[in-house]
Formats: structure tokens, C-alpha cells, sequence
């Protein structure tokens, strides 16, 4: 590892001990569903993500966007040919049916990470836990090198500590039959964080769960082989069709509200990265930060 990227993340693993290190928000947490055999209900799940620039979502539009809709469809899978979502990447995803979780996310923010450069390249699939059945999805990934992915990686681990406290309970998709096909490490991330893949500071250490990405396709459809065939030969396509990925900017951050499948259903507000004004996306009206 390099001298620069040890630098960060031992600031990204110094600005989490002192996130931790402030009172947190009363909020009970209850994690008794990790021990049902079905998903817990869904009330509301707020997050954090990056929406893609306008300029991106054409290019996926133009080049894979008609193909993706005609093979889902032909796969028999006309549920995730019309699911809405707000194309993004994640940062953290907070289950709470409180309506104002989404103020006390914004004035919980850590500091902001600087305006990104990246690479939106590699389509996949994958499932919520293997072995599970569902859900899964069908994802665009992150090329995982240089300064701004090391940002976005800093930013999670602070951002999943800041926020993380504000969650009722653990995420309903990452509970019954999936947490029960998990790996103990992400079982741990689940009880403790209230979800799995996300970085967190144990012992002093930052350790890495975080795998940034874009979403085309949310299911709750069995992955059965079929399916699982005909999504991967999908996303073999896709690269050929984008061999290079997408490279973009991403200049703000958001807090959004999202389905039980992690598809995102409304922006609330918008954060820029360079300034950090906050624009209430409803209203038009500025807010602030903290």
C-alpha cells in the first residue's frame, strides 16, 4: 500500500474515533428481527448517496438502457423493467419510520468529502447474501483506485459512525433469510451498524467492507439459475458495449428516501460538495448543515 493511501485511511479511521466519541442521539435500537425467519416489515429507509450527473444517466440511457429493459422483460421479469429509482451510489442506508430522520441525518453530517472523480465501470450481479434467494441486483461498479475513491471510502467509514445511531433497528432486506445466509463478519456489521458493506474503525483499525456502485436492476424474484444465467450474460454485454466505463464527477451528495430493495424513491436534499449549501429539493429552499 502506498505511504498516500495509509495517510488516508488513518485519517479516515482518526476522524471515526472522534465521530464515536460524541454523545449520540437517543434512539432505540432494536435488532429482535435478526432472529425471524422472514424479512422485517418496511416502514421507511432513509440514505445517503450520490446521484448521477444528467450527463451520465443519458449515456447509460442511449447505449444499454433499451437492451436492459427488453431482456428483463424476456426473462420474465416485468417488475424491475418499471421500478422507479433515482440512479446513484450509496454511501449509508438508515432504517427508521421517524419522518424527521432525514433533518436529524443532515445535521448529523460529518464533513463532506471534496468533489470526486470517478469511474463507473464493470457491470455485475449480486446477491443480498449468497444463497439466500433474494434480493439481488444487477450493478455498475467503481473503478477502486486513486484520491477520490480514497475520499469516498474516508467518507463512508465517518459517515456510516455519524449516522449509523439514527436507525431504528437493522435494515429489513438484510434480515431473515438474508442475514441467516450471512458470513459472520457481515452479521456483525448488521447487529452493530444496522447493515452490511460499509467500513467501520474496530480496535484503532479501519476495516473495509464498502464496495461503491451503481444499481440498474432491484429484485425480490428467486435468483434462481435461469435467472442468474441470463442477468450475467446481461452484464458480459454491457461491458462490451462500455468496455472503457463512464468517467464523471459527482459535485453533490444527497439524502434520499428508499424502497426495501435499496432503490431510491425521492431526493430530499441536496448537499453541495464544494460549498455546502443544502438545497430542500421539495421547496427550493435552502437549509443548512449541522
Amino acid at each position: 500500500m502506498s505511504t498516500r493511501r495509509m495517510m488516508l485511511r488513518t485519517c479516515a479511521a482518526a476522524f471515526t474515533a472522534a465521530a464515536l466519541a460524541l454523545p449520540a442521539a437517543a434512539q432505540t435500537i432494536d435488532n429482535s428481527a435478526l432472529n425471524a425467519s422472514g424479512f422485517r416489515p418496511h416502514a421507511r429507509t432513509f440514505g445517503l448517496v450520490y446521484t448521477l450527473p444528467a450527463e451520465v444517466n443519458a449515456t447509460l440511457a442511449a447505449t444499454i438502457g433499451g437492451p436492459l429493459k427488453e431482456k428483463l422483460i424476456n426473462a420474465g421479469l416485468a417488475t424491475e423493467a418499471v421500478m422507479y429509482n433515482i440512479p446513484h451510489v450509496t454511501v449509508v442506508h438508515v432504517h427508521n419510520a421517524d419522518p424527521t430522520t432525514p433533518e436529524k441525518m443532515l445535521k448529523a453530517l460529518p464533513k463532506l468529502p471534496p468533489v470526486l472523480n470517478v469511474t463507473l465501470k464493470n457491470f455485475y450481479t449480486t446477491e443480498a447474501a449468497k444463497g439466500a434467494g433474494h434480493p439481488w441486483w444487477l450493478d455498475l461498479g467503481i473503478v477502486k483506485e486513486g484520491d477520490s475513491f480514497e475520499a469516498m471510502m474516508a467518507f463512508n467509514t465517518t459517515a456510516t459512525a455519524a449516522l449509523a445511531p439514527l436507525r431504528d433497528g437493522p435494515l429489513p432486506r438484510c434480515t431473515g433469510p438474508v442475514y441467516a445466509a450471512m458470513g459472520d463478519a457481515a452479521k456483525d456489521l448488521v447487529k452493530t451498524m444496522g447493515v452490511s458493506g460499509v467500513n467501520i474503525v474496530k480496535d484503532g483499525k479501519e476495516v473495509r467492507a464498502h464496495n461503491p456502485h451503481n444499481t440498474l436492476v432491484y429484485s425480490m424474484a428467486k435468483f434462481t439459475p435461469d435467472v442468474q444465467a441470463a442477468m450475467n450474460q446481461t452484464a458480459k454485454e454491457f461491458n462490451q458495449i462500455l468496455p472503457d466505463g463512464i468517467a464523471t464527477t459527482f459535485k453533490t451528495v444527497s439524502i434520499v428516501e428508499l424502497g426495501f430493495a435499496g432503490n431510491v424513491l425521492r431526493e430530499i436534499y441536496r448537499i453541495d460538495l464544494e460549498t455546502g449549501k443544502v438545497l430542500t429539493v421539495a421547496t427550493g429552499k435552502m437549509a443548512s448543515l449541522n
